[in-house]
This record gives C-alpha cells, sequence and structure tokens, in this order.
C-alpha cells in the first residue's frame, strides 16, 4: 500500500515536471523566434527575410557547436578526475597476511560446502607399524662381516648360496 502512494507521487511529479519544461520551451521559442507575417511581402522583401534566417541559422548553428565542444571537454574532464579518484581509494595500505593451518576437512567443507560429509582423518587411514616384528625379522648379528664376505667369495660361496636356497642337503 506504502509503496503504490510513492510510485503514485512519483508519476505526479514527473508529470509536473514535464509540464513546466514544455512551458519553458514555448516562452523560450516565443522570445527568441517570433512567428513570421509573411503575407503581402513581395519577393524582394521574402529574399532579405530567407537571408535573415540564414545568417541567424548560422550563428546558432555556432553556439550549438560551442556549446557541445564545451560538453564534451567537461564530459572528458568528469571521465578524467574519476579515474583519479579510482586510482587515489585504491592505494591503501594492505595489512600483512598470516600463516593459518586448516585441517584437510575444513578446506573441504569450504570448498564443497553442504556436499562434504566424509571426514578426512588421514592419520587413521595410515597403514599402522608395530616396532616389535621388526626387531623380530631381523636378527642381530654380531659376527664380523668381513668373515661372511671371504666365505661367500669364490665358487665355495656360490656352492654354499645354491645349497641353501635348493633346500636341505641329502
Amino acid at each position: 500500500l506504502h509503496t503504490s502512494l510513492m510510485v503514485a507521487k512519483a508519476k505526479e511529479e514527473l508529470e509536473q515536471e514535464v509540464m513546466v519544461k514544455e512551458d519553458e520551451k514555448d516562452k523560450y521559442l516565443s522570445e527568441r523566434a517570433p512567428p513570421l507575417q509573411t503575407s503581402g511581402m513581395t519577393i524582394g522583401q521574402l529574399q532579405d527575410l530567407c537571408r535573415e534566417l540564414h545568417s541567424k541559422i548560422d550563428e546558432v548553428d555556432e553556439e550549438r557547436y560551442d556549446i557541445e565542444a564545451k560538453v564534451m571537454l567537461n564530459t572528458r574532464e568528469i571521465k578524467d578526475l574519476n579515474i583519479k579518484v579510482l586510482d587515489l581509494r585504491g592505494k591503501f595500505k594492505r595489512p600483512s597476511l598470516r600463516r593459518v593451518r586448516v585441517s584437510a576437512d575444513a578446506i573441504l567443507r569450504s570448498l564443497l560446502g553442504s556436499k562434504h560429509k566424509v571426514s578426512m582423518d588421514l592419520r587413521a587411514n595410515l597403514k599402522s607399524v608395530k616396532k616389535e616384528d621388526t626387531e623380530k625379522k631381523r636378527p642381530v648379528e654380531d659376527s664380523d662381516w668381513r668373515k661372511n664376505v671371504e666365505a661367500m667369495s669364490g665358487m665355495e660361496g656360490r656352492k654354499k648360496m645354491f645349497d641353501a636356497a635348493s633346500g636341505p642337503a641329502q
């Protein structure tokens, strides 16, 4: 109800403004260009009148051109000033950014929004390794490695390795 009243009031004011502008235009034209009385004029008088009207048209055209040039100049200046204002507005001190630790869940939530349902607990998906099992697999040998190298070198060592791989000797 309230908006319809505002629209009606705005429409009424717009109509009044149009009427005022038309009245001003008619008043200006009646001052600048009075109605012509051509009845009872000779051909010479009509030609003089035409010349006079042509000279007035030329003057008005020159004024119009000058006014258009001023308007274009002012428009260009306004555009340049707007650009300067925007440039000055853009020059501000930027704050130093801080590093923020974000979890994988938070990143997925921000990227996917409400679609993100699966929790990505990366550590839970890792394979667990027990230290006790690894220690049992590798028996600790205190023997000197040089003795082992000498024993396995040559054809004797290769035969021992072959026999050990094929199983117990018969």
